[in-house]
């Protein structure tokens, strides 16, 4: 099915062209070969920030790269960067997931209460946990694939219905961790590497998206989600069973959310149905950064663990910099509006 793959957009044909169009000089093939490199290889521009980013901050704070710190970047964005790989495969599809966050949130409400309230044992309370993040994943690809309404409206309709079962169910009351098996709380316990302490969530993250990077690249599912994404009816009329690819990657999505929330209540010792309140807007963000192109069809998961990063790094630096959080959110927004700029560009081709 190799031929299903998308072709990229804005190729090296109508590179090569821009070049001899607009100038034969030397900064017009230098703009076009960084245009092409770009575009072949999505993940190099967040690559280069990352690096920039830890170079920049080393520099100013002697404390940025202690083992320590670093690992606290990392549980940082263990929950962002796990809703971020269920964001990107339903970006790359062209579609947009408002509701990653609330269902994360009411999966780890339904796992924390089931333990503690009515003592069903820790795996048994995280597999229910699991299902329930799985069918609002599935409610959403039915709307979407099925009903046919547009992926926006349909998260934000489903966001509110999740915020308010989640609510409803909680009494809006927090779940102690002493309260809940032990087995929910596994993701934030740690281990020793050297000189610092690295939690188990941080592996469960970094190993989702080694297994959906595979997934996406070498499986007949993957190549189906980009040429879905690139073009709906092309990759229909191709062959590819395009409502069961956007149902199969709303529900995976819907799983992926719900590791998350067991993520999330390690990361908080506890479950609060107030938490996880811009993880939608935080998802979304090391999407974009990361260079998957909000029009489907274009980007790396990996670029979205690069994403993460980058926002918890910049967060991190700046903070031990002793810069006001409100210029923090600034650089973040900054920087996503830069991240969209570049991938329009990158995606325009001259004639």
């Amino acid at each position: 099915m190799a031929e299903l793959t998308p072709a990229p957009a804005g190729g090296g044909s109508a590179a090569a062209g821009t070049t001899t169009v607009d100038a034969p000089g030397r900064s017009a093939g230098l703009g076009a070969r960084i245009h092409n490199t770009l575009h072949d290889k999505a993940t190099l521009g967040p690559a280069i920030v990352l690096l920039i980013a830890l170079v920049g901050f080393s520099v100013f704070t002697d404390r940025f790269l202690a083992a320590n710190n670093l690992s606290l970047v990392l549980q940082q964005v263990m929950v962002v960067g796990t809703l971020g790989i269920a964001q990107t495969l339903i970006i790359l599809t062209a579609g947009i997931d408002l509701s990653v966050g609330a269902i994360m949130v009411l999966s780890s409400i339904v796992m924390a209460k089931l333990s503690a309230d009515s003592g069903v044992p820790g795996v048994l309370a995280l597999l229910i946990g699991f299902g329930v993040g799985t069918l609002c994943g599935l409610i959403n690809g039915i709307l979407v694939s099925r009903v046919r309404l547009p992926p926006f409206i349909v998260t934000l309709g489903t966001l509110n219905i999740f915020i308010a079962l989640n609510l409803y169910y909680s009494q809006s009351e927090t779940i102690r961790g002493t309260d809940m098996s032990d087995v929910l709380l596994y993701t934030g316990n740690t281990f020793a590497i050297g000189d610092t302490r690295v939690a188990y969530g941080v592996l469960l993250m970094l190993g989702l998206f080694a297994l959906v990077a595979y997934a996406l690249r070498a499986t007949a599912w993957g190549r189906h989600v980009y040429a879905t994404g690139d073009d709906r009816e092309a990759a229909r009329l191709a062959g590819v069973q395009t409502t069961r690819v956007l149902l199969s990657v709303y529900t995976v999505a819907g799983l992926l959310c719900a590791v998350a929330g067991w993520i999330l209540i390690g990361r908080i010792a506890s479950a609060s149905p107030q938490a996880g309140g811009s993880a939608n807007l935080d998802s979304i963000t090391a999407v974009v950064i990361g260079g998957t192109s909000l029009f489907g069809g274009r980007g790396l998961v990996i670029g979205t663990l690069f994403g993460a990063l980058i926002v918890g790094v910049l967060r991190n630096g700046l903070a031990l910099a002793g810069v006001d959080v409100l210029w923090q959110d600034f650089a973040v927004g900054f920087l996503v509006l830069t991240a969209v700029a570049i991938d329009q560009w990158i995606r325009k081709v001259k004639t």
